[in-house]
């Protein structure tokens, strides 16, 4: 079973992200799409996550996670240290949400979006859907 991380495909932290992901995922764990894909809005559909949502979205086999709380399982695949940040779930959600919610609203303020993607190399272009 692999993981699906669904991304805003129009904010320039997201997508650099998903390069970091890539870098410490040596296993190919994580597939990828963006929650403005077609597929990314059915993914969303299929696990009752509303269509505008303002986070990264995780989905593994029949269960979906949103912000914190996806960030967190996501580290817990990473290579190296970045394991170690999983252990931050156990903070309350709120607390945790809290944190993500402000970053969110202001990522695109802070790092910018971007028009166009960069064309990944073959044997990545294979891990998004």
């Amino acid at each position: 079973m692999n993981g699906i991380i669904l991304f805003d495909g129009e904010c320039h932290f997201c997508d650099q992200s998903v390069q970091f992901i890539i870098k410490r995922d040596p296993h190919a764990y994580f597939k990828f799409a963006s929650l403005q894909s077609d597929l990314g809005q059915q993914l969303c559909k299929e696990h009752d996550i509303y269509s505008n949502i303002d986070s990264l979205v995780l989905i593994e086999g029949n269960q979906s996670y949103i912000k914190s709380t996806a960030v967190f399982r996501i580290c817990r695949n990473l290579k190296g240290a970045w394991k170690a940040l999983a252990f931050l779930q156990v903070l309350p959600a709120p607390l945790r949400n809290f944190g993500y919610d402000v970053f969110a609203k202001n990522r695109h303020k802070w790092f910018g979006t971007k028009d166009t993607c960069e064309l990944p190399p073959p044997e990545i272009r294979k891990r998004f859907l």
